[in-house]
């Protein structure tokens, strides 16, 4: 079966351009030109992935992937902006998106993204289930939710994949280099901030915030370390 995936752009050009381009790799393709259409559309279908920009008539990006994420619909999105800002990219990864590109972009980098995103999509959906020994944090991967103290969160497909990477390599210190490689497959600078904003987001769904981090420790200089509730 064929991979589908929502283009959510206003450009014509470039919306038309990525439909042809993405048709000719063997996605079937559905096209939105704003974004009230866009998450009336990913409401009701289901896509492999979501090519989202930021910048939107009637309802932007940001708001509509913090939307769909709110109504339980984890299908990867990619954000696609303008912007060269960090703090842009950092408020769209915030927002529940799993990537981002910055127009103008490569479309070979582009298709190596989608084929990560969508790779990781599925895995996502496999990973084997972990569930926590204590009683104040419940861990199911499989499923992909937490419960804290008896409240219940759902993950993200990115904060799926950092959990069970940090399980897999539990009391290991992991620099952003490694992180990047595994959990979203593709090298990148490691001083950029995308690694720091999922663990921020995860910290937060499983209650490892404030001095005393008991799960996600920060190693300065260095990375991240593990320990496994």
């Amino acid at each position: 079966m064929a991979k589908s995936i929502l283009i959510v752009e206003d450009e014509v050009g470039l919306r038309n351009g990525l439909s042809d381009s993405l048709e000719a790799e063997g996605f079937e393709i559905t096209l939105a030109e704003n974004g009230a259409e866009g998450l009336e559309i990913a409401r009701n279908t289901e896509f492999s992935l979501i090519l989202l920009d930021v910048m939107l008539p009637e309802m932007d990006g940001v708001t509509v992937a913090k939307i769909l994420r709110e109504e339980n619909c984890y299908t990867p999105i990619i954000m696609l902006t303008a912007k060269s800002q960090l703090d842009d990219k950092v408020t769209g990864l915030r927002s529940g998106a799993d990537d981002y590109m910055t127009k103008p972009f490569d479309m070979e980098e582009l298709l190596a993204r989608i084929d990560v995103q969508i790779r990781r999509g599925e895995a996502a959906k496999k990973a084997q289930k972990v569930v926590s020994k204590k009683s104040e944090l419940t861990v199911d991967l499989k499923r992909g939710f937490v419960v804290v103290k008896g409240e219940e969160r759902q993950l993200y497909d990115q904060e799926i994949r950092l959990l069970d990477f940090f399980y897999k390599h539990e009391g290991e210190i992991l620099d952003r280099e490694q992180l990047l490689e595994a959990v979203w497959s593709y090298n990148g600078d490691p001083s950029t901030r995308t690694v720091d904003v999922h663990i921020a987001r995860l910290r937060q769904k499983i209650g490892d915030v404030g001095d005393a981090a008991k799960y996600i420790h920060t190693i300065r200089g260095k990375g991240y370390k593990f320990t496994a509730p």
